[in-house]
């Protein structure tokens, strides 16, 4: 139709397969009930936020003024807020962070969004690992960048070094990383982000300007080996760090997290305005009050996590045990198996036809492939072997 955007159209009426995935299994729930159907789709939180969130929110509605609650703060966040979480940081990673440094967002996806457009100019490159998250096509795009997708070791989904030496070019503006990842499941080592920080200061030496790296962390407590995860700043000067509630405190649907711009960013002053910036012009004003003020009084606290790995270490015994081949995920809530065939969509159709709902790689930017997202309740979990045993038997995995 004349007039409008047509990139916006084509985004509103592209199918997104975790959407389109979820969508069914709704249909089919509200047919059959949701006895009968085991959607693996979304990566939604099963367990709910603690205790400790309800009685603040509780707390706040009762004691805090009411305009300021539920009023605008600052665009950047509220200074008290932003003081208490710089402060949880530097309790955790042995860092000197002010409040300044922290630019509040709504959720992952608004910090990503300030983040590359705070970044972005025409004609640069932004390199992230395939497989990845959907929407970083879309939100690199927005920002007037181009997303170059490095393929991953399909063995380990690690960082395969070479290809990103030969992905690195003058356009590079950054390049994004995700640990815990979504759809793997891999966690990068501290070996490994030393290695990356490496190759980007040498590049950025040859090229004669800096390579920025963006860490995307919205996973970062759901780890588990007992390795603690590194902490990417303290191995690369020019970090920025995005970050959401959304995992940590099982709370999606309040669209909470931030930016953190390190003091040893280079252009500091100015990449700081920049988000501001990209704030305003996005039109993310400032990110929910309510939500900002439950974040200050919740610092250090996390959902009951423990469940994730239970559920983790089920399905996947059960799926090898089946003959299904899938790299041990150390982090997120996400398994990503090869299918038995290499039309991942296909594996899925037939999936559905059993009402077991699962998202085909393709849209991660990795075919034969499949995600399945674990972050439910454990009785879904058995309920569904029998499932996967028999699409096993039917591909002649048994």
């Amino acid at each position: 139709m004349a007039g409008l955007s047509q990139r916006m159209v084509a985004l509103g009426t592209a199918r997104s397969e975790i959407r389109e995935a979820f969508a069914f299994a709704q249909q089919r729930i509200a047919q059959v009930g949701a006895q009968q159907v085991e959607d693996f789709s979304l990566g939604n939180p099963s367990v709910p936020a603690p205790d400790l969130v309800r009685q603040t929110a509780q707390a706040l509605l009762a004691e805090m003024d009411p305009v300021k609650l539920h009023g605008y703060t600052p665009a950047q966040g509220d200074a008290q807020v932003r003081a208490a979480l710089a402060e949880d940081l530097n309790r955790r990673f042995g860092t000197d962070y002010t409040g300044d440094c922290l630019y509040l967002t709504c959720g992952a996806a608004g910090a990503l969004c300030c983040a590359l457009s705070a970044l972005g100019c025409p004609g640069d490159e932004f390199i992230t690992f395939a497989p990845y998250f959907p929407e970083y096509k879309v939100f690199v795009e927005s920002a007037g960048g181009t997303l170059v997708e490095v393929p991953a070791r399909l063995e380990d989904f690690q960082i395969d070094f070479p290809a990103l030496e030969a992905a690195l070019n003058e356009r590079t503006k950054a390049v994004l990383i995700n640990s815990p990842n979504n759809p793997t499941g891999a966690v990068y080592s501290a070996a490994t982000i030393e290695r990356l920080a490496e190759l980007l200061q040498e590049k950025s030496q040859a090229y004669g300007h800096r390579i920025y790296l963006i860490s995307d962390e919205p996973y970062r407590e759901i780890v588990y080996s007992d390795t603690p995860l590194p902490w990417v700043p303290d191995y690369y000067d020019h970090t920025l760090v995005c970050y959401s509630y959304s995992k940590s405190l099982s709370l999606p649907g309040q669209r909470m997290g931030y930016v953190l711009v390190p003091q040893s960013v280079e252009d500091f002053p100015l990449l700081y305005a920049a988000l501001g910036g990209a704030g305003r012009a996005l039109g993310y004003v400032c990110a929910p009050s309510l939500f900002q003020f439950v974040a200050q009084r919740c610092t250090g606290v996390t959902a009951d996590l423990s469940i994730y790995r239970q559920n983790r270490d089920t399905l996947l015994t059960a799926l090898r045990g089946m003959g299904y081949s899938c790299a041990q995920p150390e982090g997120a809530f996400y398994l990503f198996p090869q299918t038995p065939e290499p039309d991942a969509g296909a594996f899925c159709a037939k999936a559905r036809e059993l009402d077991l709902i699962l998202v085909p790689g393709d849209s991660f930017g990795c075919g034969g492939h499949v995600r399945i997202s674990y972050c439910v309740q454990p009785e879904l979990i058995q309920r569904a072997l029998p499932k996967f045993e028999k699409l096993a038997r039917m591909y002649g995995l048994m």
